[in-house]
């Protein structure tokens, strides 16, 4: 029985669901979760969409990292050299990090957590953020 409800609205509706808890994720069906290396990166907030696509070298402003964040874009960190730190949730269901970071985007952090580099990307598992004066 479908009830005529498109592919798109189903899978909404499930995330919707297990975004409330009202349905238990089985975590056992995934692989378990491996170690990330313990680590400190200093680097600017910026919107991921406007980095890529703009090729910027400093962050825009806080306004529009705010804007990017609140549309859904996220944001991520970049170091000096250049690396990009994807902020990650280490739970499951995972959540965005963006709540986490907004209110330092455009700005300049430090952040401690576990880092993962997975075939050229990064990602960090924040453990503290602190803004760099």
């Amino acid at each position: 029985m479908s009830y005529g409800l498109s592919i798109g609205t189903r899978i909404a509706l499930v995330a919707s669901i297990l975004s409330t808890g009202l349905l238990p994720l089985d975590v056992s069906a995934f692989p378990p979760m491996r170690e990330g290396v313990k680590a400190t990166i200093v680097g600017d907030v910026y919107d991921s969409a406007c980095y890529f696509t703009r090729q910027l070298d400093k962050p825009v402003s806080h306004e529009c990292a705010v804007q990017c964040a609140a549309g859904g874009s996220p944001l991520v960190i970049v170091t000096k050299e250049g690396e990009v730190y994807w902020p990650v949730d280490n739970k499951m269901p995972a959540l965005g990090q963006n709540n986490r970071l907004v209110k330092h985007g455009g700005m300049k952090v430090k952040v401690s957590g576990h880092v993962y580099d997975r075939k050229g990307s990064k990602a960090i598992v924040m453990d503290k953020i602190e803004l760099v004066k």
